[in-house]
C-alpha cells in the first residue's frame, strides 16, 4: 500500500485529516473519530494536546490508528516534554512503526484548562527536527549515544500562510527545511489568491516542498468567526462569511466552499493538497473526502 510520501510523490492531490484524541481510556473512543475517515483520508493527524488541554496521548493515539489501517500523522509538541523526554518518545513512535511527525511548538499552557502547568520548551521545532533527523539518518541521539533499530520518519513543518508584503522572506520555514523537513501542513487558509500569491513567493525565495493547505468545512458564520478570531493566522475572507450567514442552510454551503476552494488549490502550482480540520465538526469531514473523490484533482507540477 503506498504511505503518504509516497502518493505526494506521485502528484496524487493528497487529503489529510485530522482529529483530536479523545479524554479517555478507551481505545473505541478515539477509533469513533477516525474509523469514518478509513479510506477516504491519505493520512489522518493526531493532535498532541490540542489547545493545551489533556487528552489521550498521541503516541498512543497514533499506533492506535496504525493498528487499525489508518496511516497516522503524529503531531509532536515541544510544550509539554524536555528533550530526554522527547527523544524518548521519537524511539517509541519509531518502535511502533510510526513514520510520519508534525513538529510544532504547541499552545501556551495559559489558553488550556490549566492555565498554572508549566511549559517546558527545552528544544524548539528547529532542534527537534534535526535530533528526528539524526535519529532516522544516523541512528544517533544528541548525546553520541547509538540508536538500535530504525526509524523511517517523514517529517511535515507546521506554517502559516500570509499575503506577503514587499521584501517578505520565509526565514523561519526556511529553518525548518534546512533541519530536515519534508513537507508542509498549514494553518486554516480559505482565501485561493492569498495561497497563490504566497506559494509564488515562497517558490521565488527557493522552497518547493509539497504543501498541503489547511481548509475546513465551515458549519455556520458564527463558527468561521470563532475559529478566525481564536486560532492564531486564520484567513477566512468576509464574503465567505457572509455566504454562510446567507445560506439555507449553512453546514451545506460550508462543505461546498470547502469543495470549491480544494478545486482551485488543486491548480496552484506547489499546492499538492489540503489539510481538512473542522473543529467541533469533525463528523463533516468523511463526507467533504467522499464528495471530493468525485472531483479526480490533480495536483499542479
Amino acid at each position: 500500500m503506498d504511505t503518504l510520501k509516497d502518493k505526494l510523490k506521485s502528484g496524487k492531490f493528497v487529503i489529510t485529516a485530522e482529529i483530536a484524541p479523545p479524554v479517555s481510556c478507551d481505545p473505541a473512543d478515539l477509533m469513533s473519530k477516525a474509523l469514518p475517515l478509513k479510506g477516504l483520508a491519505d493520512a489522518v493527524n493526531v493532535t498532541d494536546g490540542a489547545g493545551a488541554r489533556a487528552h489521550l496521548g498521541a503516541v498512543a493515539a497514533a499506533s492506535i490508528l496504525l493498528q487499525d489501517g489508518i496511516e497516522p500523522i503524529l503531531q509532536f509538541t515541544c510544550r509539554d516534554r524536555n528533550r530526554i523526554a522527547l527523544q524518548s518518545d521519537l524511539l517509541a513512535a519509531a518502535a511502533l512503526g510510526i513514520r510520519n511527525l508534525l513538529l510544532l511548538k504547541g499552545d501556551d499552557p495559559k489558553a488550556g484548562d490549566q492555565p498554572d502547568a508549566k511549559p517546558v520548551f527545552d528544544y524548539d521545532t528547529v532542534t527537534l527536527t534535526k535530533v528526528a533527523v539524526a535519529i532516522r539518518d544516523k541512528s544517533e541521539l544528541p548525546s553520541g549515544r547509538k540508536v538500535a533499530g530504525r526509524a523511517h520518519f517523514f517529517i511535515a513543518a507546521a506554517d502559516v500562510p500570509i499575503d506577503p508584503p514587499a521584501g517578505w522572506e520565509p526565514k523561519g520555514l526556511k529553518d525548518k527545511i534546512a533541519a530536515g523537513s519534508e513537507f508542509v501542513q498549514t494553518q486554516f487558509c480559505l482565501d485561493a489568491g492569498v495561497v497563490r500569491r504566497y506559494m509564488a513567493r515562497l517558490a521565488e525565495h527557493g522552497v518547493r516542498l509539497p504543501f498541503l493547505i489547511g481548509v475546513s468545512p465551515l458549519r455556520s458564520a458564527k463558527s468561521a468567526r470563532w475559529i478566525r478570531e481564536r486560532l492564531y493566522g486564520t484567513i477566512i475572507p468576509d464574503a465567505t462569511i457572509a455566504r454562510l450567514e446567507a445560506a439555507a442552510d449553512p453546514a451545506a454551503e460550508g462543505r461546498k466552499l470547502c469543495l470549491d476552494l480544494m478545486r482551485e488549490l488543486a491548480a496552484i502550482p506547489g499546492v499538492a493538497g489540503v489539510h481538512i480540520m473542522a473543529p467541533g465538526n469533525e463528523a463533516a469531514i468523511a463526507d467533504v473526502i467522499r464528495d471530493a473523490s468525485a472531483l479526480k484533482l490533480r495536483a499542479a507540477r
